[in-house]
């Protein structure tokens, strides 16, 4: 085996272990979602907020999913999401995987409070 082959294996292994391994905190701009999750005996939810802001415009979730740009403005639950609305727009096997994982989403510390982790004027657009 070439040394660009053992280094391309190592790397992909590491992204490997890096992916299987469960979040467990929030990081900058990520926005934790734990209105109803605890309530349910479910882990609070870490939306990865520019995970998906590199794949896609502003737009497209603000506008054409109907998520609102303010914290708590959304009320995010499974049932909206099992209809396709919010998350479930995507989350629908067929354009990102479906939503039987819930420990994809549902990766946060319990006790995480709900909002944008970051500085102290991540409210939305109106903080600003």
């Amino acid at each position: 085996m070439t040394s660009i082959c053992k280094r391309a294996l190592i790397f992909c292994v590491l992204i490997l272990s890096f992916m299987s391994q469960q979040k467990s905190h929030a990081e900058y701009a990520d926005v934790v979602l734990n209105k109803y999750s605890e309530a349910n005996d479910m882990r609070p939810v870490i939306f990865p907020h520019w995970f998906h802001r590199v794949r896609f415009r502003c737009k497209v979730c603000h506008s054409e999913l109907g998520f609102e740009m303010k914290v708590g403005a959304n009320d995010i639950n499974m049932m909206k999401i099992m209809d396709g609305q919010y998350c479930g727009m995507c989350h629908n096997g067929e354009i990102a995987w479906n939503i039987d994982r819930c420990d994809l989403c549902h990766s946060g510390k319990p006790g995480l409070k709900s909002g944008i982790r970051g500085g102290h004027k991540t409210g939305g657009p109106s903080v600003w």
